[in-house]
């Protein structure tokens, strides 16, 4: 199956934007390669650029304050399975805490390490990371990869907490909505939406990559028109009706 995430806002899109970069970060943290190593160090710049934002942590804040509350609401619910209720409670209480703690300015840590920003700013430049550029980050590179490994998280550790609380109220929020089984015939699907707010939209197709759905959404419709590549990879209408689970998510 292929999920495709549409947010409504902006901020959603913020999260889903760092979210990706993490997933990226994480991966190539973990190989052994130094042009590896430098992919998830170029990251955390991309990550200092999407999270610029100066009231993300306290929009963060305040949305897993308001998740606990509703939370909190279910646990007189006859059906609702209590650990596994006060499991996600304990979790939302750990990661504010520790958001809370963070101290300063999303990033100022790199910021502040000159060396770093020296890197940052070359390799804005399309080949500007270059040996004869930056000497000594050629000779950091150089050395073992469980020493590049251990810098590297060593520099991503303070943005740990914001991470963590981008992913639980990502988590809630695609937990909030039930799948609905749809077809798009002739390869086209709308919906009214009669004004009521979404934050995001999840679209879950079989695994077939011929067709991909381009999605546009506001408060009062959506439109999923599905497309599939031809010879020149450029999309062509799909005209063929079409099976897919649609996913509406709000908090």
């Amino acid at each position: 199956m292929i999920v495709y995430e549409y947010p409504f806002n902006e901020r959603i899109r913020t999260l889903l934007r760092l979210e990706d970069l993490h997933e990226k970060f994480s991966y190539f943290l973990h190989q052994q390669h130094p042009q590896q190593h430098h992919i998830a160090l170029s990251t955390i710049f991309e990550m200092l650029e999407v999270a610029g934002r100066a009231d993300l942590k306290s929009d963060l804040l305040q949305e897993l304050e308001r998740q606990k509350q509703t939370l909190l609401g279910f646990k007189s619910h006859p059906n609702v399975r209590v650990t596994m209720l006060d499991t996600i409670l304990a979790d939302v209480d750990r990661i504010s805490s520790a958001l809370m703690a963070s101290q300063g300015k999303t990033g100022q840590h790199v910021r502040d390490n000159e060396w770093l920003m020296s890197i940052r700013g070359r390799t804005i430049i399309p080949g500007g990371a270059c040996e004869f550029d930056l000497p000594s980050y050629y000779a950091w590179q150089h050395r073992s990869a469980e020493q590049r490994f251990a810098d590297i998280s060593n520099w991503f550790a303070p943005l740990a907490p914001l991470f963590d609380a981008i992913g639980m109220v990502l988590r809630l929020l695609r937990e909030s909505g039930r799948p609905t089984k749809m077809i798009a015939q002739a390869g086209s699907y709308q919906q009214m939406l009669q004004g009521k707010v979404y934050q995001m939209l999840r679209l879950t197709i079989d695994n077939a990559p011929s067709m991909i759905p381009e999605i546009s959404a506001n408060k009062y419709m959506l439109w999923v028109r599905f497309t599939s590549h031809g010879g020149d990879m450029k999309p062509k209408p799909y005209e063929g009706d079409t099976p897919f689970e649609l996913t509406l998510c709000n908090f």
